[in-house]
């Protein structure tokens, strides 16, 4: 608020400089450059301005609001292109179900959560650091 207070207070400078009647021996660059950012300094605020008056206003609005959700997805699995596993909590029940293209199937319901074995992600690629010991640590070979 107090930025926007500041830019009211230099918009007579950008009105004087906007004028039109000075010449060209009367130019002062410093008067340019209060007007430069004062004008600047009122489109930020304008935008700013905005800003918060959105954020408020959808936060109003129910069907945007992300209070009470019943819906929820617990995890994705890609299981190549256009094709996914993806666990879905409904009202405290687990649904596994399977998307491909445009259709989504339901596979299985899963009592618990507890009752999904955590099956943890095999490192597929190694570090570089263990690829380049490997490398020059490797005899090289002439045939």
């Amino acid at each position: 608020m107090r930025c926007l207070l500041q830019t009211g207070a230099l918009v007579p400078a950008v009105v004087w400089g906007a004028d039109g009647t000075r010449q060209a021996e009367n130019y002062s660059f410093l008067a340019s450059f209060l007007q430069m950012l004062a004008a600047l300094g009122l489109v930020l605020g304008l935008i700013l301005l905005v800003y918060y008056g959105f954020t408020r206003l959808l936060r109003k609005l129910p069907v945007l609001s992300q209070g009470n959700r019943n819906i929820r997805v617990v995890e994705v699995r890609s299981m190549g292109p256009r094709k996914a596993l993806v666990l879905v909590e409904v009202g405290g029940e687990y649904l596994l179900l399977a998307s491909s293209g445009e259709q989504l199937t339901y596979i299985k319901t899963v009592d618990m959560l507890e009752e999904i074995e955590l099956v943890e992600d095999s490192p597929v690629s190694q570090s570089f650091r263990s690829l380049l010991k490997r490398a020059v640590s490797r005899p090289e070979s002439n045939p």
